[in-house]
């Protein structure tokens, strides 16, 4: 269970009479070949990850807001970096309870550096409608221009921080890697079937 009262979207006993092909078992628990990757995941496994990285993220989110709490109004640069951490970290949790609860879409299941570039792209996104004014609501102060300045600054070093990730694991995106090569797969299917077809053609014309 996460925070108390997020349950897992595909726990143990559900998949125990789950008919769904795309999910098997072996001696070590129940897994799937990811949809975004095609990598083994182990549900277990992935919950687990989801839990710990919660109760980091929590923690640090609960840091920050207490430091925010006790700045000096005066201090807006401060205040600025304060409220920058504590976005990227309510889109972490906020996308490890979505990702956590949805028991409807298997595509939620993932590698730990799929999930991780999947928070990195919400963040981005969140960055960019932040600085094009199209964010009501969140804290940003009077200055939202400091606090876009410094999610820039900071979020990918946070990220990997907060996921224990080496440097390149935000070097490309990895749940569009396994779609990729699939695509090139199929181009050059398509391409050598092309080729057949042409040779045909000229024999049979010559």
């Amino acid at each position: 269970m996460l925070a108390g009262k997020l349950t897992q979207g595909f726990p143990k006993e559900r998949l125990e009479g789950f008919s769904e092909p795309k999910i098997k078992r072996d001696s070590k628990g129940f897994y799937m070949m990811t949809l975004s990757e095609n990598v083994k995941v182990y549900l277990e496994d992935y919950y687990s990850f989801l839990e710990e990285l919660w109760e980091r993220a929590e923690a640090r989110y609960n840091y920050y807001e207490s430091k925010l709490a006790e700045t000096d109004s005066s201090c807006l640069e401060t205040l600025s970096f304060y409220r920058s951490q504590k976005i990227v970290f309510k889109i972490l949790l906020k996308s490890i309870a979505s990702f956590y609860s949805d028991g409807n879409n298997l595509g939620v299941i993932m590698t730990p550096w799929c999930f991780g570039t999947v928070v990195l792209e919400k963040v981005e996104t969140f960055r960019d409608k932040l600085a094009k004014g199209e964010i009501e609501g969140e804290d940003v102060g009077d200055y939202p221009y400091y606090v876009v300045r410094y999610i820039d600054e900071t979020y990918k070093k946070a990220l990997l921080d907060i996921f224990n990730f080496p440097p390149k694991a935000f070097s490309m995106r990895w749940q569009y890697s396994e779609l990729l090569k699939r695509y090139s797969k199929s181009l050059t299917n398509i391409s050598t079937s092309l080729q057949s077809v042409l040779l045909m053609i000229k024999n049979y014309t010559t």
